[in-house]
């Protein structure tokens, strides 16, 4: 068997468009909904101005890497080897069980086709059925 080269947070529980939100989505998610609490605002500010100036954001680097219609159900793995990007991700998760907002670690070799990649992550349409994919019986509005 393959070792999981990529790491990836997600929720349990697919979005309206049937593909599984991040970790930092679903805490930004949470922000837009004026559910945080003040401290876990801070956090949630601080945190996401720390990842962004730590790691390039691919869709700075290549604003067409989330296009829904060029790369559906894009998402974001981290590289096993992003240690310490990784390791600060038990924060946005706490804030999420705080909120009884599903959250779970995906592990893969191969999550998909990579539309992005740098040092520390990359970006792939997922497999179909795939982690963070729908599979078609869940496009169709079948079970999944």
């Amino acid at each position: 068997m393959d070792e999981a080269v990529y790491v990836r947070f997600q929720s349990t529980i697919r979005n309206e468009r049937g593909y599984f939100t991040g970790v930092f989505g679903l805490v930004n998610g949470l922000a837009r909904d004026g559910k945080l609490t003040a401290e876990q605002e801070r956090f949630r500010r601080t945190n996401n101005d720390w990842y962004n100036a730590a790691y390039p954001d691919p869709s700075s680097v290549d604003p067409t890497v989330y296009d829904r219609e060029l790369h559906p159900g894009a998402a974001a793995w981290f590289k096993s080897t992003s240690r310490d990007l990784i390791k600060r991700v038990d924060g946005y998760l706490d804030v999420l069980a705080a909120h009884g907002v599903g959250c779970r670690m995906m592990r893969s070799s191969d999550p998909g086709r990579i539309v992005y990649e740098d040092e520390y992550q990359i970006v792939v349409v997922p497999h179909e059925g795939g982690p963070g994919q729908p599979s078609s019986a869940a496009i169709r509005g079948g079970d999944a």
